[in-house]
Formats: C-alpha cells, sequence, structure tokens
C-alpha cells in the first residue's frame, strides 16, 4: 500500500515522477505529492485526490531539477488531507521524506520529540520519522545519511522510505524494512520505487532491497548497506515486465483488460510445465524440495482475500488429488493463534504481489517453527518469492487492476499443477493423469470460449445494477468461487454481496430472499448439481431472481432462473477457472453503469503491505 517512486540523473525530474506515480496509483490513491530538488532548492508540492489532481495543481508552479521523490498515499494514520499528504519536511524545510508502512512506536516518538521542542502539523506516523531523523543530525552533526541510519535503529514498525535535502543535490537515500522498494539501474542516472511499474520504460536492470538494507544513490554510483553499517553487494536482476503490459491498450480498464488477458495469462502460467506429450508436470521452482513435499503429513495454505479463496480450491484440489490433509487459514490470523508447526508439515503461501504483509508473517512464523515454507506469487524477486523456500510463479503479468482476475485463475491453475504433480506414479494412474494434462492444455481455449458470454453479462447488468444485495451459492469446487463472485462485487460496485455453501442457504440467508434478491447459483454438471437444482427451486419457491451459470446444452434450468449464463463443459477439478469469469464480468460491468471507478475502488489498494 502506497507508492513510492524517486530519480536522480539528467532528466527533468517532475514529470518523470507524475509519470511514475501513476503508474504506482493502484497501490493507493489518497494524496499524492513530490519533492524536488533543484536550483531554487527543495520544493514539495501535494495535495489531497489522485495523481491527475496533484500534476494539474503544480503544473503552474514549473519545478525543476533532476533529483526528486513521489508518493501516492493509502492512509493509515490520519484522514486524506493536503497536510497528512507526503512527503514530509522537517520544521527548516531542508529535506523531505516519503514513507509507505506504519511506525508503530511513533506515538513514544512524537511525545519525545514534543519534549525537545518539536511541533507536529501532521496527524501521520510519518512526521515522527522525520523529526526524529532531524533531532539525530541536530545532536550528533551528522552527516544526513548517517542520521538516517541511526534514526532507523530507534524505530518500531514497517517503513520503506526515500528522502532527498536541499543541501545535497546529488544524494538520495532510501531504506525498507517489511515494506518493498526496488533500485532501478538505468544508463547514467537511478531510481527507486515501490515495485516495477514506474521502472520498466526506463530500465530492465534491478536490484531487490532487503528488510534492514538502505541505498545511498549518487548520480555516478550507488551504495548499498545494512542499517547496521554493513556494506552489501547485490546481485543485479532482469525484470520481466514490459510497458505494453502496464498500460491499457485500448480498454477503458486495466480490470477489464486484464479478464479478458487470461487466456494468455493460463498460457504463460503452464507453459513449459504442462507436458501432455511426456504425460508429465514439470514445476522447475519445486525440484529440489519434491520428495519432502511428497512426505509433508499435513499442506497448512496461507493467504488473504482472493488469494485465499484460491487455496480454498486448491484445498479440494491437493487432499482428492494428493491425499495430504489441507488447512486454509487467513494469514491475518494465522500466527496470532501460536499455530502447531514442525517437520513435516508445509506450508503454502498464496500473494499476488509476494509482499502482503500478513501473509509475509505468516511465513516468517511457519519458518521459525520448522515447517517447509512455499510461496505462490505472480512477482518475480518479491519478499516472499525470496523468503520462502521454493515455489512457483503465476507468470500472468502484471495485474493493475485493485480487483484480482487473472491472478486468482493462474492461482487456482498452478495448484492444480501442483495437486496433479503430487498425484504423479502414486494415487493416479497414467490413464488419470493424462486426463487431467489434457483438461489444464484445453483451458486457455475454452477460458475463450467463456469470455464470448461478455455482451450476455453485460445486458443482464442492466437489471441488477440498482439491487442492494446479491447472494452467491456454489457447492464443492465452486463454493469458492461463490466466495470470490461475491468479494468482486463488493469490491468495485460497493453492492453487499455474500457467498454461502448452497447447502449453507437454508441455515440463515433464505431469510433474506425475496424478489429483489438476486442469487447466484453456480450449477454446473458435477457431482452436487442435482443438489443445486433443489436449492434453486427453494429460491425460486420464494419468489428470488436467479441467475445460474451452467454447462452449454443444459436448458433444465431456464425455467426455474431468470439469467442462465453457459460454459464450455470441462472436469470438475478445474471448473472454478471458467465459472470465475462470468462473475468477474457480472462485477465489472455493474461497477461501470453504477459509476464507480472500477480499477480503484474506494477505500482499497492492490498491495496490501501494512497489516
Amino acid at each position: 500500500m502506497c507508492g513510492i517512486v524517486g530519480y536522480i540523473g539528467d532528466k527533468p525530474v517532475a514529470d518523470l515522477l507524475i509519470t511514475g506515480l501513476r503508474r504506482l496509483e493502484y497501490r493507493g490513491y489518497d494524496s499524492a505529492g513530490l519533492a524536488v530538488v533543484g536550483d531554487e532548492g527543495l520544493r514539495v508540492e501535494k495535495q489531497k485526490g489522485k495523481v491527475s489532481d496533484l500534476a494539474e495543481g503544480f503544473a503552474e508552479h514549473d519545478l525543476v531539477g533532476t533529483l526528486g521523490i513521489g508518493h501516492t498515499r493509502w492512509a493509515t494514520h490520519g484522514v486524506p488531507n493536503d497536510v497528512n499528504a507526503h512527503p514530509h519536511t522537517n520544521s527548516a524545510g531542508d529535506f523531505a521524506l516519503v514513507h509507505n508502512g506504519i511506525i508503530e512506536n511513533y506515538g513514544v516518538l512524537r511525545k519525545r520529540l514534543k519534549e525537545k521542542g518539536y511541533t507536529f502539523v501532521s496527524d501521520t506516523d510519518t512526521e515522527a520519522l522525520v523529526h526524529l531523523i532531524d533531532n539525530v543530525r541536530a545532536e550528533t552533526n551528522l552527516p544526513l545519511e548517517e542520521a538516517v541510519r541511526q534514526a532507523l535503529t530507534q524505530v518500531i514498525g514497517t517503513y520503506g522510505i526515500a528522502i532527498v535535502s536541499a543541501h545535497d543535490p546529488n544524494t538520495l537515500i532510501a531504506a525498507r524494512k517489511g515494506s518493498p522498494l526496488i533500485l532501478g539501474i538505468g544508463e547514467g542516472e537511478y531510481f527507486i520505487a515501490s515495485d516495477a511499474a514506474p521502472l520498466v520504460e526506463h530500465t530492465r536492470q534491478v536490484v531487490y532491497l532487503n528488510d534492514g538494507e538502505m541505498v545511498i544513490l549518487h548520480r555516478e554510483s550507488y551504495e548499498v548497506k545494512t542499517v547496521e553499517n554493513v556494506s552489501l553487494e547485490k546481485e543485479v536482476h532482469e525484470l520481466e515486465w514490459s510497458l505494453g503490459q502496464i498500460e491499457k491498450d485500448g480498454y477503458d480498464h486495466f480490470m477489464f483488460k486484464e479478464i479478458m488477458e487470461q487466456p494468455e495469462a493460463l498460457e504463460d502460467c503452464m507453459r513449459g510445465r504442462v507436458r501432455p506429450e511426456e504425460n508429465t508436470i514439470v514445476l522447475g521452482g519445486l525440484i529440489d524440495v519434491l520428495e519432502r513435499l511428497r512426505a509433508a503429513r499435513r499442506i497448512v495454505i496461507v493467504a488473504c482475500g482472493t488469494s485465499w479463496h484460491a487455496g480454498l480450491v486448491g484445498e479440494y484440489l491437493i487432499e482428492q488429488y494428493a491425499q495430504v490433509p489441507v488447512e486454509v487459514e487467513y494469514a491475518s490470523e494465522f500466527r496470532y493463534r501460536d499455530p502447531i508447526l514442525g517437520e513435516g508439515d508445509v506450508v503454502i503461501a498464496i500473494s499476488q504481489s509476494g509482499e502482503t504483509a500478513d501473509t509475509l508473517a505468516a511465513v516468517r512464523e511457519a519458518k521459525r517453527k520448522g515447517a517447509l515454507v512455499l510461496g505462490i506469487c505472480n512477482v518475480v524477486g518479491s519478499t516472499i518469492a525470496r523468503e520462502t523456500d521454493a515455489g512457483v510463479y503465476l507468470h500472468a503479468g502484471p495485474e493493475i487492476g485493485v480487483a484480482s482476475t487473472k491472478a486468482f485463475t493462474c492461482q487456482v491453475c498452478v495448484l492444480a499443477m501442483i495437486a496433479l504433480k503430487l498425484a504423479e506414479n502414486r494415487s493416479l494412474t497414467d490413464a488419470e493423469l493424462a486426463e487431467g494434462l489434457r483438461a489444464l492444455h484445453a483451458l486457455p481455449e475454452k477460458v475463450r470460449e467463456v469470455l464470448k458470454v461478455n455482451e450476455e453479462v453485460q445486458r443482464m447488468a442492466q437489471v441488477y445494477r440498482y439491487a442492494s444485495n446479491f447472494l452467491y451459492l456454489g457447492r464443492g469446487y465452486n463454493f469458492p468461487v461463490a466466495l470470490e463472485g461475491a468479494l468482486k462485487l463488493k469490491e468495485i460496485s460497493y453492492i453487499h454481496a455474500e457467498g454461502y455453501p448452497a447447502a449453507e442457504m437454508k441455515h440463515g440467508p433464505i431469510a433474506l430472499i425475496d424478489r429483489f434478491m438476486p442469487v447466484v447459483f453456480i450449477a454446473t454438471r458435477d457431482r452436487t448439481y442435482d443438489k443445486i437444482v433443489s436449492n434453486i427451486e427453494e429460491v425460486a419457491a420464494r419468489q428470488g431472481s436467479v441467475i445460474a451459470i451452467t454447462d452449454q446444452g443444459n436448458g433444465e434450468l431456464d425455467a426455474l432462473c431468470e439469467y442462465v449464463l453457459r460454459i464450455p463443459s470441462i472436469e470438475e477439478f478445474i471448473s472454478p477457472i471458467l465459472t470465475a469469469i462470468p462473475l468477474q464480468l457480472l462485477s465489472y460491468h455493474i461497477a461501470v453503469m453504477r459509476g464507480c471507478d472500477v480499477d480503484q475502488p474506494r477505500n482499497l489498494a492492490k498491495s496490501v503491505t501494512v497489516e
């Protein structure tokens, strides 16, 4: 959450920072600001609202310089307003700081600094860090770089920070602990950013900073060291993203683009892994731990939000095919209940960004207790990818829309591949494995077929856009899809929606059903189909407005439902990948028709890097 971008080089920095902030805006969009160091010293512009508001606000001021930092905010401490926006400066106004994360001991620091005569003008925890750095510098007469390092040793909490000073127009300082930062290396220029999005149009060469590390950027060189002042040699990596992947490419919204990209995303996810001609699956990231994984006495999946829903599908997959007990935990609760873990347990952490704070904390807790920890992430080089013992990348490409779509379907695909790999030469015969591989191989084409329902879903959305409540119901593999469909609608249209196992409807939610309550059933012809039909009849008897997703060629539900969406038939174990897509489209079109900001829904952000 929140986005940082910084630059030092020979290019005019203001427009570069604004462009970078636009690419990071999915991380937070309550307010935005930038600080530029030039011939006139340090200039700061910041205000409530989106980056476009900031760009309009400072255009007439003509910020000139080739060194600067920018920030787009997701509020934690203090309401979104001009004063609480970043960057924050010290009292003298000679250095500026931007910050992601939470300073947990800011109250203690604030009290101590007030006693020393410092005045606070904002409600943020960040301002305590600014004044702390200023105080260390004043009391020790140290250079700013060293004052920053020493101040950070007094901080409890998480941070990704970047700092520029009017007194040193040739230096940019950055540091991280629990909030991601990437160093970009260009030709005669350097960048700092929360993720790769602002970097790809300038450089593909990056260095990933780890917790407790800081980097000092000069115009001709850079140095990475720990907060304990130990110099480090860091490996330079090459970004996989391209500029075209992070632009809308003619679509009105990133979310719609990413829904439509799912066939290609799944192809990339499976490329080189699903090998029907060899009757095997190859997961290179798991080769070194495969035997330990196969010997697991229990698998625990930890995740948040959409990734948690994918984990629920994974529970069905792994238990059915690998015959290993699986538990799915909210990462946000996992470490606070002293989980029982040890040798023989495997923890799988799922996170699109690979930076989700709660999931990362669960990873560290699991490692501390001796479990084998695997990661399923989309972002190469992310913290979870680097801190887990092994893992599998999604290769879904950048996902910019805050509401996850293609990452969900690729997460389910990866979990299906893991389940089949664990069952290979064990619980599955060669013929059964071949059937599973053929089903996976056929997925992209079947997803292309599903996407043809878009216009039909758009017409449905006209009818349901004014609904106040929705109920989503599914069974078995498609119960998690009901949860995911409800989440999508809540996230972007602000309509209250709940997902339930269909059989649980009778244990409470049925009381809500009347002719104004749309009820979405996932009713594919699987083992539970007859039971689902009974549930549909129960809703129809109470005049509920029923929408059903079922197989092509199935006309049995037409008399019971107001709308029936038909998708290609597919093997039950990967049906969630197909059934989720009409629900993504329904949420998208309803949100657009309600005038909602689809890509940047209120109060949300893409990468949840605070607890």
